[in-house]
């Protein structure tokens, strides 16, 4: 039997943060992360014993833990969020890079959706940011014709969302994206008026999607998900004992999605 030629795969690489100020601080991980095709789910949840579709497998993918979090299906709303951005990509395809739930937990504290034209081109990219108390916000920014035939993807945007108790709601992020081919890469620069305050990437190799990949992506990091959530709370002592205040808390945006006008990037 032939075995299926997947768009979706598996990413395996490290995360990095690099705090300048306040207090300097660095960490970094070994992850894996999952790109996975909407439309191709109904057929990694047939074929794959490893992998559910808004079911309990070791690794899972729910609608519920993403969007408007409320379990319907993400592709009619992603849609309807690029129709009210004036963006009409034709039907092409909408491919998500994200943590799996893994042994039935997880915690993305960013996902990003890569939204393409009938014919291939990435067209926009919608940036969803999770924060530790349960709070979602989602950024959509349309992708240049420029930067979609360079392959590197550079966008930028204001804050609009609390995510760090560390870091003040007046800042902007600077993305640089590597859409996903043999490597994926995103990295984000975040910067207030006197410059730049962290950076954060994710680079990741890519891997065919199959039971064995799986099977061993789970062997190495049996844990992930959970390791997520509590490093990112143990770095967060770990500021608070280097002495950086807190900020105030600002709730969310009314909308979940605020579309981002394209601004020139330095």
């Amino acid at each position: 039997m032939t075995a299926p030629t997947w768009t979706s795969a598996l990413y395996a690489g490290t995360v990095l943060h690099r705090r300048l100020k306040p207090k300097r601080h660095r960490l970094d991980y070994r992850v894996f992360s999952l790109l996975l095709d909407l439309d191709e789910l109904p057929d990694l949840d047939r074929r794959l014993r490893g992998f559910g579709h808004n079911r309990w497998a070791p690794l899972a993918f729910h609608d519920r833990d993403h969007g408007p979090g409320d379990g319907r299906p993400l592709r009619p709303w992603i849609e309807s969020a690029l129709a009210e951005a004036g963006l009409d990509l034709g039907g092409g395809p909408i491919r998500v890079l994200c943590y799996p739930r893994l042994w039935g937990y997880v915690f993305n504290p960013l996902t990003v959706y890569f939204c393409h034209h009938a014919d291939g081109r990435l067209g926009a990219v919608l940036h969803e940011v999770n924060n530790t108390l349960g709070e979602r916000h989602c950024y959509l920014i349309p992708v240049s014709e420029s930067d979609a035939a360079d392959r590197v993807v550079r966008q930028t945007c204001d804050k609009r969302f609390y995510v760090s108790p560390f870091i003040a709601m007046e800042t902007t992020y600077h993305f640089k994206i590597k859409p996903p081919d043999d490597k994926v890469a995103v990295a984000i620069q975040q910067t207030d008026a006197e410059g730049t305050v962290l950076h954060a990437s994710f680079t990741g190799a890519r891997r065919p999607l199959s039971d064995r990949t799986l099977a061993a992506a789970v062997a190495r990091h049996p844990l992930m998900t959970l390791k997520v959530i509590v490093g990112i709370h143990w770095e967060a002592l770990n500021l608070w004992i280097k002495g950086v205040k807190v900020v105030r808390r600002d709730p969310p945006p009314a909308n979940l999605v605020t579309v981002v006008t394209p601004r020139p990037v330095p």
